[in-house]
């Protein structure tokens, strides 16, 4: 089986290496943001993509720390 589309609180623990209370923390405030677009939200869940795209998309970092190719 495939992962889920959701994360749980305690893969995003484990994943950012925090404490599962701020786990809670970050999935509430990560679906703040997704409901001002629109989207339905689950508590103590957050949308893979969209935990994957917050946390470790290159274009936010600053051009000094981007890796040069």
């Amino acid at each position: 089986m495939s992962k889920s589309i959701f994360m749980r609180v305690d893969e995003v623990a484990e994943m950012l290496g925090v404490s599962e209370a701020y786990a809670y923390k970050l999935i509430r405030q990560l679906n703040k943001k997704l409901e001002k677009t629109g989207c339905i939200t689950i508590s103590g869940r957050i949308d893979r993509n969209f935990f994957m795209d917050q946390f470790y998309r290159s274009d936010k970092l600053p051009n000094d720390e981007k890796e040069s190719d």
